[in-house]
């Protein structure tokens, strides 16, 4: 993917569907839309900038968009908009639920790090102490290195028959020992610890390895030692072919339109599956099986708001793990003092200052979700799409208004360029 913005770049490196974000490069037609109002709530500072930017990136040709920004003691700002054409699906509302793709990375982490408080897991412990004969090279590969992409697994989202599926193409229904088999068949790209390549393969065995550990499903994990504490009611781990009517509809370009995305070596005609949409199919009804402790979770930008205050403000881990999980390397080392990943957890530098989150992708979602240092202050853009803002107009209307929500977040001024 061409380094046009930070939206860009944080995409590619998080996206699920790594191989395909990796080659957006070209100008794609998109289908003109008037935005459509959900709901604003109460008015906060920079609140009508953003409603005009989230107008902008729908206009562009984005299917839909919602913002969120919410602080202790306050009303949360939050605004939807979508495009004409998805109205017959639904209203897009800033509290449907929606596919959070590699944000799920964080709380994934944060529930090894509990079981690490505990004494059940060392973050030195070789992956072949707890998946014995299951990862190739597992006596050198550590769970931090699983924690923050430095093992050097190839990344199993990249393989034919699991991209076939998480574009809707291939029906198969994946168990997370498939999904790990599909990434250790492949060679390794480098030796283990010796740089960072973010790869979806390590937090599939991180969730094998919590449920070894823990002898309960990585399902119950999440509501038990995350979801229900924290009184997350829409936040949930998705299994095969679930149907659930509070989920926002999801879009991506059809076959014509995706083309120009395509990366070499990918068949012409390659698109995601769903019914027709104008320009677009909806892909809300793909199986979620290939994403799982990678990016199978669903929530709201209100409990996801919830769960980045708890974890920032020491709720859910205490202080030397929290440490941990925001120790850092380079996600490029030419600039040791950019963009940073911990242990599931990502340290972005934007224009206004430092803020701590992940991004995440699924078919039909893209989301950032973002909070201060002390998790005082949080923040979400979500899109019902991943290559529907791909366009080199839409991405830096994208990127604008991902400044200007961060800016306001920090209660600093939205620059003006």
């Amino acid at each position: 993917m061409s380094e046009y913005s930070r939206a860009a770049k944080n995409r590619r490196r998080a996206a699920s569907v790594l191989i395909l974000a990796a080659a957006v490069t070209a100008t794609a037609a998109t289908t003109a839309a008037t935005a459509t109002a959900a709901s604003t709530a109460a008015p906060a500072t920079g609140a009508k900038q953003l409603t005009k930017l989230a107008d902008q990136v729908v206009a562009d040709g984005a299917p839909g968009i919602v913002v969120r920004l919410g602080g202790i003691g306050t009303r949360p700002v939050e605004i939807a908009r979508q495009a004409p054409f998805t109205r017959a699906d639904g209203r897009l509302d800033p509290d449907d639920r929606v596919r959070m793709g590699s944000n799920t990375k964080t709380m994934v982490a944060t529930l090894v790090l509990q079981q690490v408080a505990q004494h059940r897991i060392a973050l030195t412990d070789p992956v072949e102490k707890w998946l014995p004969g299951q990862v190739p090279n597992g006596s050198a590969i550590t769970v931090r290195m699983l924690l923050n992409h430095t093992s050097g697994l190839y990344n199993y989202l990249d393989d034919p028959a699991v991209l076939a599926s998480f574009i809707g193409q291939n029906p198969h229904d994946w168990t997370p020992q498939e999904l790990l088999v599909a990434g250790v068949t492949h060679p390794a790209l480098f030796a283990p610890g010796a740089q960072f390549s973010y790869s979806n393969t390590n937090y599939i065995a991180l969730g094998l390895i919590l449920q070894k550990v823990t002898g309960r499903s990585l399902a119950d994990l999440l509501q038990d030692d995350i979801a229900r504490p924290l009184g997350l009611h829409d936040t949930y781990l998705a299994s095969a072919h679930h149907n659930d009517p509070n989920l926002a509809h999801g879009y991506e370009p059809d076959a014509a339109d995706l083309a120009p995305y395509l990366p070499p070596g990918v068949p012409a005609g390659t698109s995601f599956a769903g019914p027709a949409r104008g320009d677009f199919v909806n892909v809300t009804a793909i199986n979620p099986s290939s994403l799982w402790a990678a990016g199978g979770i669903v929530s709201t930008a209100d409990d996801w708001a919830r769960f980045d205050s708890a974890l920032m403000s020491g709720k859910l881990l205490p202080k030397a793990e929290l440490q941990e999980m925001r120790t850092t390397v380079p996600e490029d080392p030419t600039q040791p003092d950019g963009d940073g990943y911990g242990l599931g957890l990502r340290k972005v530098v934007f224009p206004c200052g430092t803020v701590w989150g992940h991004d995440g992708q699924a078919p039909g979602y893209s989301s950032q979700t973002y909070t201060d240092a002390a998790g005082k202050h949080t923040v979400a853009i979500i899109t019902t799409t991943i290559f529907g803002v791909a366009n080199p107009k839409t991405a830096a209307d994208y990127q604008k208004l991902t400044d200007a929500a961060v800016c306001t977040m920090l209660g600093k001024p939205i620059p003006a360029a």
